[in-house]
């Protein structure tokens, strides 16, 4: 069974659910507020429908959690769940691929395989999704918004946290692996993925909620042995904030040596795509460095708020 989760995704929607009902899998659709009808559209396609109470934040991982807990009630005897983001499309085979991967491996909890950017010509922010979907595959420490999932390891963990707005599959990663269960991705492909990304603003959104994800991450399970979040929260600060600061600092005194410190960055750009063995190399390197003064944001955002004993809203870029 599956469990799709959107909101105001329009006809993204539609392709996904059609791509369920393609595999015969019965699924339960989760709504976080839509107002274009993606409800009624579910209910005609055959789904079980939620649609979250708005009195509560609306977090990915809540709706997850909701459709898990709904799908289980409604057929107890499943084994695995598929969770698909509502602007994904489920691969042909795929449910049967991962299903029979985790009937061969009963210590594995979460199966990924490849997803894949439906249209990475139509942007730069779109191809640097695709690049961002190659992980490779084997055992791995954290996984995405689409795997299959096994009931059991739902059920003795309790999922996903509702209060994440971001980073909530890698922070259910850690528990996961701490519980003893295996994260593996496979080389099969798994699903395509809309990003319809076409506005820098809209990738300057999605990194800044990278770097939240990774402050948040940090404070929940950076401690060893995890040290979750800890590496890329540092290069968010380094690059994002602290050089920067340095930087203006050495201006406002007069310092002569200012110039220098910025020519790091161009250095950055091109030893990061030295380092990678891909055709748009100097493109993923421009981005990565660029994306260290928005995660730097997200990761300044989630202190302030926690210092106010806030919770942050979902950060969206679409």
């Amino acid at each position: 069974m599956a469990v799709v989760i959107g909101r105001n995704e329009g006809e993204r929607l539609r392709r996904c659910l059609q791509s369920v009902v393609r595999q015969g899998c019965p699924m339960v659709y989760v709504d976080s507020g839509s107002v274009d009808g993606s409800a009624e559209l579910a209910r005609t396609l055959g789904a079980q429908v939620v649609e979250l109470d708005p009195a509560q934040a609306f977090t990915a991982a809540r709706a997850r959690n909701e459709g898990w807990q709904l799908a289980l009630q409604q057929w107890p005897a499943a084994a695995f769940v598929q969770f698909v983001d509502g602007d994904c499309e489920v691969r042909e085979n795929w449910i049967a691929t991962a299903h029979a991967h985790l009937l061969a491996h009963p210590d594995v909890a979460v199966v990924c395989g490849r997803r894949r950017e439906r249209h990475p010509e139509s942007s730069k922010y779109n191809q640097l999704c695709d690049l961002e979907w190659g992980v490779p595959p084997g055992e791995a420490r954290a996984f995405g918004g689409d795997a299959m999932v096994r009931a059991q390891a739902l059920r003795e963990t309790g999922g996903y946290n509702p209060a994440l707005i971001a980073g909530e599959e890698p922070e259910w990663s850690v528990r996961l692996r701490q519980s003893g269960w295996k994260i593996q991705i496979l080389s099969a492909e798994m699903t395509w993925h809309d990003a319809d990304m076409h506005r820098f603003w809209q990738w300057w959104q999605r990194s800044k909620r990278a770097g939240y994800a990774y402050a948040e991450g940090v404070a929940m399970h950076g401690a060893p042995p995890e040290r979750h979040g800890v590496r890329e929260l540092r290069r968010a600060v380094g690059w994002g904030l602290l050089l920067p600061a340095v930087v203006l600092v050495s201006v406002v005194s007069g310092g002569t040596w200012a110039a220098a410190l910025l020519l790091l960055y161009p250095l950055q750009w091109a030893r990061l795509a030295l380092a990678r063995n891909s055709p748009r190399r100097w493109l993923w390197s421009l981005f990565n460095t660029l994306g260290k003064f928005a995660e730097a944001q997200g990761a300044l955002r989630y202190w302030i708020l926690r210092l106010r004993r806030q919770h942050g809203r979902l950060i969206e870029y679409k």
